[in-house]
């Protein structure tokens, strides 16, 4: 099975070496700071909003950005992953058992079951968890109560006040907690996935030919509205005191991803090339993978969880929450137009 997905690169049919002399050299050296920066600013600016005055925007910019974010995300897993994947596994250059089965699907599947999988464990630890420590702090409450409730009190028939808001504060601090845990783990899910796909759209970019500049526009757009749906998404949870770190450092590696794969692909350009047999695999492989992650997330989180399971929209009229679809659908528009060039 091995030899039959790998050949040796002497074998290797579907892509010839050598690019030749870059006459835009410089155009090109450029792009890796270009997208860095755009990047950066789409990744970064939600959490300069949320954090310094200087910079908040008013609610309703901040609804907008979210949601178009979100669709943006929801297209990236269907336009920019698995057709990739799907396209780079059933080039008929690749042959062997890429053309018995539909790979790219396959792997897609195995990898939102593997992350539905995991999400389902983890937010079953996290409410264990939750559960147990609010135990304690009932039993903690109740056990300082007693001894404080003077004895005339105690024989008395009514309840503390105190102790049953102190009890009810509690629980409904132990829900927000958890809630924030998990969408913690939801933004760590997402990052991964969107990284190890701007790693290879990095490389993509410095390998190609005449349709480089073409794919420069495209990819700054690309990375802008990535940038943006994630960092929404990040400001969006209350990190815990110890984590505060943590986004900062997510939006950061993603903006880094691309523009370092760039820089990469330029020094390796005459002596790696992703449109070869195993530079396809390896794309398509990781291509479908990721696209499994992000469709799961984007569909059970962003949308399923945002929409129809929180209470985002159920103190708001209905104007609201078709404002909040038409904004999705938006971002999955501007993101799926930008796949034509990507």
């Amino acid at each position: 099975m091995l030899d039959r997905i790998i050949l040796r690169e002497e074998s290797d049919t579907c892509y010839e070496f050598g690019h030749g002399r870059l006459d835009d050299l410089g155009v090109r050296i450029s792009s890796v700071f270009v997208i860095f920066a755009v990047s950066a600013i789409g990744a970064f600016f939600p959490l300069l909003s949320r954090r310094c005055k200087k910079f908040q925007l008013p609610g309703w910019v901040f609804f907008a950005t979210r949601y178009f974010g979100s669709g943006v995300i929801l297209a990236t897993g269907f336009i920019h992953l698995l057709a990739d994947g799907l396209e780079a596994l059933t080039d008929e250059c690749i042959g062997g058992t890429f053309e018995n089965y539909p790979w790219a699907e396959g792997i897609a599947l195995m990898s939102l079951f593997c992350v539905f999988a995991f999400d389902a464990l983890a937010h079953k630890r996290i409410h264990d968890q939750s559960k147990m420590d609010q135990n304690n702090v009932n039993d903690s409450v109740l056990f300082h109560g007693c001894c404080d409730i003077p004895s005339s009190l105690q024989s008395s028939n009514k309840k503390s006040p105190d102790i049953v808001i102190g009890t009810e504060e509690s629980t409904t601090l132990d829900s927000n907690y958890e809630i924030s845990k998990e969408r913690m783990l939801n933004c760590i899910i997402l990052e991964c996935g969107i990284v190890l796909h701007s790693i290879f759209i990095g490389l993509s970019l410095a390998i190609s030919n005449s349709e480089f500049v073409t794919l420069y526009i495209a990819l700054c757009f690309h990375q802008f509205f990535e940038g943006l749906g994630l960092g929404t998404r990040f400001a969006d949870v209350v990190w815990p005191r110890k984590y505060t770190y943590l986004p900062w450092i997510m939006a950061f590696t993603f903006s880094l991803s691309t523009p370092l794969a760039t820089a990469v692909g330029l020094g390796v350009r005459d002596s790696f090339a992703i449109g070869s047999r195993r530079g396809l695999i390896t794309s398509g492989i990781f291509d479908a993978a990721c696209a499994g992650i992000l469709i799961y997330n984007s569909i059970a989180e962003l949308m399923g969880f945002d929409f129809i399971y929180s209470d985002e929209f159920k103190e708001k009229d209905m104007r609201s929450l078709v404002m909040g679809i038409f904004v999705l659908g938006l971002g999955a528009l501007a993101m799926a137009v930008i796949g034509n060039w990507t």
